[in-house]
């Protein structure tokens, strides 16, 4: 497996459009300008929260293992290892690479010539909880474990460890000097988390020793007890702490689903849970029912009510007057046997809506903590077959797309700002974020309508392909789906690259393995390609549909049945009418001409895109999105056929081997560009067996221009020229029109009162020894 492909976030042609911004949009005197939303924790001071305490965080599940480096770990890996162990760098709130105090006294590149050299000059009080200074000797493991020399270390992720010389001792055991066999841009991503020798010194160590317990580690918090059965783990504050000392004693990570949190906030058993739309829509109405976040309580009661007295909402609220008497009708009436069914039903029922009533009542004491996700939404294109193997009709979707109301249609009524990503390799905020949109142009229905007519789509084209082999617009969309509540949805229903089941491995990945490259950060899991002989197969949309294949074989079954006669053998037939050509049976009627119509035809056939979409709960706002796309791109003839698949298959049969033309999926942002943006954006390569190594480029859509850039960028040290080329990469990536950001993902986290210093982290990390519960008021403050 190539270096390149072992580091990925948790995503053909090179065209002939003119680019006139490909030296990447300036970023003004602040790089990467202000972040989008900032963070939403109840900043307070350390002085105003209490000592002591416990906090119950709600998690998607148990991590399978605590080596964020191998294959299985997943966020709550990530959230154990920030708050259990070393992070040299840590992101402030935009997003950026900060070095972490409690840890670094320094770290700089000392040295450019003849080879690179990092030097890290250590805390002088950080040690492990068993008391031995943290030192070269566990930077030489982890390098050890992690370069991809010795295949008995089952790594997921190894960029930036292949490209070290040597470590060793500085002048003091207080430093470490790290020399580098190629320069590496993205040195800060390294040793974060740094695991203690005890762990990475082995194969057998690493493989096995950190799955289910961290014997050693040196964090404001230690690692107790995990428990299966309860779903529960317990970080306990660490004695050996040097640093300021954690507020809380103890921080519950408990495994609760999305679908679930409300009812868990409810029953007192989470304080802090990451909510969707649905769980926050949840809590609005609870505290304006109440009377909260500035409504009169009168008016807010009276809102309350639906029709006839009914619940507003909840189990109670969709049924009208006139089906409550029907089904009081039948409770009490004379047929017994519907009557005690009926009534059981209204018992179910009344229970629901009381259920719901508690669980509002307890719920309007909690609050939601907003921002924006360090991940954005995309719309990936399918560029290996198809109409979209032509970068005209790439670019002409683009063109028809305003990603403006796109944003809004999910981030307006939360309440957050709505502006389109301009990036596909940064967010707002970051240093190597510039809207480089331009390279490939902004909504513009007449500049798409010109696209596609220079590609040879015409209106009102021929259709000679079989009725029924394409979806129109009129079409019912289709539904593969069981609506399940699987993973791979986010708080708002965007799914998310990384946040899926283990199945997604990368082809050829020895067992255990998975591609490589996790950033640290939530719900950062790197996923890969489907198997490789699916990954050249048609969509299915591209294929005959089911209905042309069965007319095919009804006309060839019939034609088999036609048997010849010669004419002078040929009988009479009956009544008389013996073989008179003019009485015999008259020729079918000759088929109708098709036309596409409005709509777009090519070569006899409509131009239909698939568009897959999850069909799982909590993905309502991405089938909304799906929707407005389908008629942004109906109105310049563009059909699309969409599909609702499971969650479970979403990723794994859909899009990563390929089968679709357009899909709605999220990358997680990164601060390392240059390393975690290589893979997705590569371009696909054959393999010795014929087959297509995509990395993680979903779309298939790349250029050699583009993977110079990236690697350019990756090996230069000086940061501003690093971020620069990063930015032109970004721009050809416009162009390409392999993908379309669309906007960053809302984040939505329910809090208990008193809760600080916790809440919507955007794109920081948390501070986990400040998060605590604050001091009552005294007296003093009451006055103010």
């Amino acid at each position: 497996m190539s270096q390149r492909r072992r580091r990925s976030l948790a995503l053909l042609t090179s065209g002939v459009l003119a680019l006139p911004l490909l030296t990447g949009c300036g970023a003004g005197e602040e790089e990467g300008g202000p972040v989008a939303a900032g963070q939403d924790i109840a900043t307070t001071a350390r002085e105003k929260v209490a000592d002591g305490g416990v906090l119950r965080w709600a998690v998607d599940t148990l991590p399978d293992t605590l080596n964020t480096f191998q294959a299985d770990a997943d966020a709550t890996t990530t959230r154990i290892a920030g708050a259990v162990l070393p992070q040299l760098f840590v992101l402030d709130a935009k997003g950026r690479p900060v070095a972490n105090p409690d840890y670094l006294e320094k770290a700089e590149v000392v040295e450019r010539e003849p080879k690179q050299v990092v030097l890290y000059k250590l805390n002088q009080q950080a040690v492990w909880s068993d008391g031995r200074e943290i030192g070269a000797a566990d930077f030489v493991a982890q390098w050890r474990a992690l370069n991809g020399k010795d295949s008995a270390y089952w790594t997921a992720r190894n960029a930036g460890y292949e490209r070290i010389e040597k470590i060793e001792k500085g002048k003091t055991d207080l430093e470490v000097r790290v020399t580098f066999a190629k320069p590496y841009a993205d040195w800060r991503s390294l040793f974060s988390p740094l695991y203690p020798k005890q762990v990475t010194g082995t194969p057998d160590a690493f493989n096995e020793g950190a799955r289910g317990a961290l014997k050693v580690t040196a964090g404001p918090f230690t690692l107790g007890a995990m428990d299966k059965k309860t779903g529960t783990a317990a970080l306990t504050r660490n004695p050996r702490w040097w640093g300021r000392q954690a507020k809380l004693d103890t921080l519950v990570l408990t495994a609760v689903p999305r679908a679930e949190r409300a009812a868990a906030l409810a029953a007192g058993k989470l304080d802090l849970a990451e909510i969707d739309r649905t769980g926050a829509d949840r809590i609005a109405l609870a505290r304006r029912d109440a009377g909260k976040d500035g409504a009169d309580k009168d008016a807010a009661g009276k809102g309350g009510a639906g029709s006839g007295g009914a619940p507003a909402h909840g189990p109670g609220a969709a049924m009208t007057p006139a089906q409550a008497t029907l089904s009081w009708a039948v409770a009490f009436g004379t047929d017994e046997d519907k009557a005690t069914a009926e009534r059981e039903n209204r018992d179910k029922h009344a229970a629901a809506v009381k259920r719901y009533a508690d669980e509002q009542t307890a719920l309007r004491n909690f609050t939601v903590r907003k921002s924006l996700e360090p991940a954005y939404t995309q719309l990936a294109m399918n560029g290996s077959t198809g109409p979209l193997a032509d970068e005209r009709v790439r670019r002409a979707v683009a063109r028809a797309l305003d990603r403006k109301a796109l944003a809004e249609l999910v981030l307006k009524p939360l309440g957050l700002p709505a502006k389109p990503v301009g990036s596909h390799v940064a967010l707002a905020g970051q240093r190597a974020y510039a809207d480089n949109s331009d390279a490939l142009g902004g909504q513009d229905t007449q500049a798409a309508q010109a696209l596609l007519a220079d590609a040879g789509w015409r209106r009102g084209g021929k259709i000679t392909e079989p009725a029924g082999a394409k979806a129109g617009p009129e079409s019912a969309p289709q539904d593969d789906g069981k609506t399940p509540s699987g993973p791979g949805t986010g708080n708002d229903g965007l799914y998310i690259v990384g946040q899926d089941d283990e199945a997604n491995k990368e082809p050829g990945a020895a067992a255990g393995q998975r591609p490589q490259g996790r950033p640290a950060g939530p719900g950062e899991r790197a996923l890969a390609a489907a198997p490789r002989g699916m990954r050249d197969q048609p969509s299915p949309v591209l294929a005959p549909a089911p209905f042309g294949a069965q007319q095919e074989v009804s006309l060839l079954a019939q034609a088999a049945r036609v048997v010849p006669v010669d004419d002078g053998k040929r009988s009479a037939a009956r009544d008389g009418d013996a073989g008179d050509p003019a009485k015999a049976s008259p020729a079918p009627a000759k088929q109708a001409t098709r036309t596409s119509g409005s709509m777009l035809a090519k070569d006899g056939k409509a131009l239909t895109l698939r568009f897959v979409l999850p069909a799982g709960p909590g993905s309502e706002s991405l089938r909304a999105v799906g929707e407005r796309i389908a008629q942004m791109l109906r109105k310049v003839g563009v059909n699309t056929e969409t599909t609702k698949v499971a969650d479970d298959s979403f990723f794994k049969d859909h899009i990563a081997s390929g089968q679709y033309d357009l899909a709605l999926y999220s990358w997680p942002a990164t601060a390392f560009p240059a390393t975690d943006a290589r893979p997705i954006f590569a371009k696909p390569e054959p393999a010795a067996d014929g087959s297509l190594l995509v990395e993680q480029n979903y779309t298939r859509v790349g250029t050699d221009h583009i993977d110079q850039l990236f690697d350019q960028a990756v090996s230069e040290l000086d940061e501003e020229q690093s971020r620069e080329l990063i930015r032109k990469a970004d721009a050809r990536i416009w162009a390409a029109a392999g993908s379309i950001p669309l906007y960053q993902r809302p984040e939505l986290v329910a809090v208990k009162p008193g809760l600080a210093n916790a809440g919507a982290f955007g794109l920081g990390t948390p501070r986990y020894q400040d998060i605590g519960w604050k001091k009552p008021p005294t007296a003093k403050d009451k006055k103010k």
